[in-house]
């Protein structure tokens, strides 16, 4: 059965720190780009990270450029996202999501599998 699993979320202080991890199971990672999403009340589902398959390039939403870090450790089938410096706006469920191209990218249409989300909130 194929499966993302994120974890990590939780409650942070504005300009904590939290890492979340999106766990595959099922499938190998290794040949998906993985993307990080978040949605908050109310907005739509927007894209924050992302990573490919091939070379590992990365790209970021510009609200997170410099704070947020993805990365995959294909030996765990696990991306993770490091998130520091957080902001009240933040405040999201994040989702991870797989794309059997291998191609990184924003557009959510083009994600074949998603997980259950995990909920961040940055309140002091």
């Amino acid at each position: 059965q194929v499966q993302l699993v994120e974890s990590g979320g939780g409650l942070v202080q504005p300009g904590g720190s939290l890492r979340l991890s999106c766990a595959a199971s099922g499938f190998t990672l290794d040949y998906y780009a993985i993307g990080w999403f978040r949605q908050a009340p109310g907005k739509e589902r927007e894209g924050v990270s992302c990573i490919s398959s091939s070379d590992g390039s990365t790209y970021y939403t510009d609200s997170v450029k410099g704070r947020f870090t993805i990365s995959r450790d294909n030996a765990k089938n696990t991306v993770y996202l490091q998130m520091n410096n957080l902001k009240p706006e933040d405040t999201a469920v994040y989702y991870c999501a797989a794309d059997r191209t291998g191609i990184a990218t924003m557009v959510r249409g083009y994600y074949d599998y998603w997980g259950q989300g995990t909920q961040v909130t940055v309140s002091s």
